[in-house]
């Protein structure tokens, strides 16, 4: 049974929320403000996060901070009324894995809860070896091949590859990736640099790249 934590201060939709959770066969546990949140993603080490932005204490973009800081793996949904791209865009940008705005449907949410956690389970599950194109990807001996010849990635280059497939289908934010493999000193600038680089080495058009394609004013996408 997957717990999931709903972090959400309004009594209504959280109750409503656990309802329809322990009908889908969830755990579900609940904080009422940011703090309370925090800790108990912390403590209680949930499968995925739902939370809202409005909070007391701290907000739902200042936790979203917090569980990257303190390395909390575990997926965020970000429920909120504000529906503003900005807002969507910066939920992203700090590591939100989706972003659904109030007024919502229970049936959209449990969709959305239910297709991130099994993207999180096939990165899991990612195999030794991925194919796309004329390109091979050896994650075990971290080897790339195009064409039957050995292709020289940098240490990051493979790292932002191996995310980007790990998540094939679904936007990763720069910041994202800036999290995973660097500190908060590099700018997304560098993120975009070490992409144009991986294009050019394993696209066969590096200016209309088939399959790390980018996602506006989020990040990139692997198609492949």
């Amino acid at each position: 049974m997957k717990t999931i934590l709903i972090v959400e201060d309004d009594k209504n939709i959280r109750t409503g929320l656990v309802d329809n959770f322990k009908m889908e066969g969830y755990k579900p546990i609940t904080a009422k403000d940011g703090e309370d949140g925090l800790a108990l993603a912390e403590t209680e080490k949930p499968d995925l996060i739902i939370l809202d932005i409005m909070l007391p204490k701290m907000n739902g973009f200042e936790v979203c901070k917090a569980l990257k800081d303190k390395n909390i793996e575990a997926p965020v949904i970000i429920l909120s009324a504000r529906g503003q791209e900005i807002d969507k865009v910066l939920g992203l940008e700090l590591g939100a894995d989706d972003y659904v705005t109030k007024p919502f449907s229970p049936r959209e949410l449990l969709v959305r809860v239910k297709a991130v956690l099994r993207r999180v389970e096939r990165r899991g599950k990612l195999e030794e070896k991925y194919s796309f194109g004329d390109v091979e990807v050896d994650f075990k001996k971290y080897r790339i091949l195009k064409n039957d010849k050995e292709v020289q990635l940098t240490a990051a280059e493979f790292k932002i590859l191996k995310i980007l497939i790990e998540n094939k289908g679904e936007p990763v934010s720069r910041h994202k990736i800036l999290s995973e493999i660097w500190s908060e000193e590099v700018t997304t600038r560098t993120v975009d640099t070490h992409i144009w680089s991986l294009r050019d080495k394993l696209e066969k058009d590096p200016a209309t790249p088939e399959y790390i394609v980018t996602v506006h004013r989020i990040g990139y996408k692997f198609v492949g």
